[in-house]
C-alpha cells in the first residue's frame, strides 16, 4: 500500500514538489524558482509554459530524491497562486499570452469602470469580492479585447481559462489529449464570476465581464476522489496516480494549519500576506474592505466559508531591499540589519508597489517611504519593512474582528518570513496577541497533501489531522498598549500619505 502523499505547490515566484508521510513530515521535496516578467510599470506576467516546465522538473527529481517511485505515492494535490490568469488552445496547449499575475494592476481601469457602471454591487454579493485589479475577470476581460482573434477563438470553444491550478491540472492529466479542465471552488471563488451560494459559474457576472461560459473550466470541491483524474504523462510519474486535491494557496494553508473550527484563523507570509478566519457553513458578508470567499469543500459535504484579507506586498518588500535597493544579500540578512537599531527611528515604509489590497482596496496608492530625517540608517528602513508586513496584518485583523465578532486568541502563522524571528515578534506586539508557528511551517503543500489524502482514506477524517499539528516557537506581545497604539497610529497616517499617487479612470 502506498505509504506516501504529493503535493504540487505551484507559487507566485517558485514552483515545488513535497511528498509527506502519514504522520504529516516532510520526506521530499524540490523547488525552482521561474521568471518574473515585469513588461512596464504595474506589469506582471509569468510564462506558463515554463511553469509546466519547471513543475515537471520539480517532480520528478523530488520523487528521486526521496529514493521513491511513483506507485508509493498514493494521490497528488495541487495548490496554486490564486487569480493569476492562464488562457490557452486546448487543441495545440498553447498559450495565448503570458499568464497576468495577481499583482498586475493593468486592469484598474476595467475595475473602475465597474464600479461607476453600477456592477460593484452586483460582485459584492454574489461574488463576495469587491471590483479590483487583483482578481481573475477583469484579467479575462483584458485579454479579450487586447489579443487578436481571442474573442472569437474563446467564442468558439478554440481558447479556455484557468488559474495556474488548472493550467497545471489540464497538463498533467494529458494536456491536447485529453487533459482535464476543472478548477475547484476555492480558485473559482478568486475570479468574480462564481456565484458563491450555487457555487456555480452566474450567467449575470459572465454578462457584466462579457467571458463566454464554454471557456471556463468545470468547478469540482476541492477534496474528491474522483473529480480530477490521473496524472497520466510519460514525465514525470511514469504511472497513473490519482490527483484528487485542488485548493488556492492560501485555503491550502488554512487546511495544512488545521483550522477546521469556525473562528480559527491562520497568516500566510509570503510574497504576500494572507489573514483567514474559518466563518465556517455560514456566508460572513463584509463590511469593512475583506473577502468572502470558500475556505474548502471536502468531497460531498458542505462548503466551508472564510473571511480573508489579502495584503499584496509584504516578503515582496523584502525582495525589494534585496534585488532593487540592494542594501541585504539575502532575505535573512533582513532581520540582522533590523537588529542593529532599537526601532524604527520614526521610519514607515508602506510598500504600496500594486496599490493597497484589503481593507483598503486602493489601486491608487503607491509605495511611500516616511519620516525620514538624516539620522534615519538602512537598520531603520529594514526594521520598517518588517513592520509594515506586521501593520498591514493588523489592519486586516481588525477589519476581521469588526466583521466577524472574533477576536484571535492566538494568531497561527506560516510561510517564508516566519523564520525571521524579529518580524514574528514584532508582529506579536503589533497584535497584542501571541503567534504561532508549527512544526511544518510550509502548510500550503501541506494542505493540499493533506486534502488529497482525506479523498483516498489516506488519512480517516479532519480530527486525526489535528492530531498531526504541533508547535514549534510562540512569540508573547513585549510592548505596552501605549506603544502599541502610537505605533498603529503613526503607521496610518503613513497609510494616508500613499494614496492618490496614480489616476484611476
Amino acid at each position: 500500500m502506498p505509504e506516501f502523499v504529493g503535493a504540487v505547490d505551484q507559487g507566485t515566484t517558485s514552483t515545488r514538489f513535497m511528498i509527506f508521510d502519514h504522520d504529516g513530515n516532510e520526506v521530499a521535496r524540490h523547488q525552482l524558482e521561474h521568471a518574473q516578467i515585469l513588461p512596464r510599470s504595474g506589469w506582471v506576467e509569468h510564462d506558463p509554459v515554463e511553469i509546466w516546465e519547471r513543475t515537471n522538473t520539480v517532480m520528478q527529481n523530488a520523487i528521486r530524491d526521496g529514493g521513491l517511485s511513483a506507485s508509493d505515492l498514493a494521490a497528488v494535490g495541487i495548490t496554486n497562486q490564486r487569480e493569476t490568469t492562464v488562457v490557452w488552445d486546448p487543441a495545440t496547449g498553447r498559450p495565448y499570452y503570458n499568464a497576468i499575475v495577481w499583482q498586475d494592476t493593468r486592469t484598474d481601469t476595467i475595475a473602475s469602470a465597474l464600479e461607476r457602471d453600477g456592477h460593484g454591487d452586483t460582485i459584492r454579493r454574489k461574488a463576495g469580492l469587491p471590483p479590483a485589479t487583483y482578481f481573475s475577470g477583469g484579467k479575462i476581460k483584458w485579454l479579450m479585447e487586447n489579443v487578436d482573434g481571442l474573442r472569437e477563438a474563446a467564442e468558439s470553444g478554440r481558447a479556455i481559462f484557468g488559474n495556474t491550478d488548472c493550467w497545471v491540472l489540464w497538463n498533467l492529466t494529458g494536456g491536447p489529449d485529453g487533459g482535464i479542465h476543472a478548477t475547484d471552488v476555492t480558485n473559482a471563488s478568486r475570479t468574480m464570476l462564481m456565484n458563491l451560494e450555487t457555487l456555480d459559474w452566474d450567467d449575470e457576472l459572465l454578462q457584466i465581464f462579457g467571458i463566454p461560459r464554454r471557456m471556463l473550466p468545470k468547478i469540482n470541491p476541492s477534496s474528491h476522489a474522483e473529480a480530477y483524474g490521473q496524472a497520466r504523462t510519460s514525465r514525470p510519474l511514469r504511472a497513473a496516480i490519482p490527483i484528487t486535491a485542488v485548493l488556492g494557496d492560501q485555503q491550502a494553508a488554512t487546511v495544512g494549519q488545521v483550522c477546521f473550527s469556525p473562528g480559527q484563523a491562520k497568516n500566510t507570509y509570503g510574497t504576500g500576506n494572507f489573514l483567514v478566519l474559518n466563518t465556517g457553513t455560514d456566508l460572513v458578508r463584509s463590511q469593512h474592505g475583506l473577502l468572502t470567499t470558500v475556505a474548502y469543500q471536502f468531497g460531498d459535504s458542505p462548503a466551508v466559508y472564510a473571511l480573508e484579507g489579502s495584503m499584496a506586498v509584504t516578503g515582496a518588500a523584502v525582495q525589494w531591499l534585496r534585488d532593487q535597493m540592494k542594501i541585504i544579500t539575502d532575505a535573512a540578512e533582513s532581520e540582522r540589519l533590523a537588529r542593529t537599531v532599537e526601532d524604527n527611528g520614526g521610519v514607515y515604509f508602506v510598500p504600496a508597489f500594486s496599490g493597497l489590497f484589503a481593507p483598503y482596496w486602493r489601486s491608487d496608492a503607491r509605495g511611500a517611504i516616511v519620516g525620514l530625517t538624516r539620522y534615519n540608517t538602512n537598520g531603520h528602513l529594514a526594521r520598517a519593512t518588517l513592520e509594515a508586513i506586521c501593520y498591514q496584518s493588523r489592519d486586516v485583523a481588525d477589519a476581521m474582528e469588526q466583521d466577524s465578532g472574533v477576536h484571535l486568541d492566538v494568531l497561527k502563522v506560516d510561510g517564508g518570513v516566519t523564520a525571521n524571528d524579529l518580524c514574528m515578534q514584532i508582529q506579536a506586539d503589533v497584535l497584542g496577541v501571541p503567534v504561532s508557528r508549527p512544526v511544518v511551517a510550509e502548510t500550503t503543500a501541506l494542505g493540499a497533501a493533506y486534502a488529497a489524502g482525506l479523498a483516498t482514506g489516506f488519512w480517516r477524517d479532519e480530527d486525526e489531522l489535528r492530531s498531526h499539528w504541533q508547535e514549534s516557537k510562540r512569540w508573547e506581545p513585549q510592548w505596552s498598549e501605549d506603544r502599541r497604539q502610537a505605533g498603529y497610529d503613526e503607521w496610518k497616517k503613513a497609510v494616508q500619505r500613499s494614496l492618490d499617487w496614480v489616476k484611476v479612470t
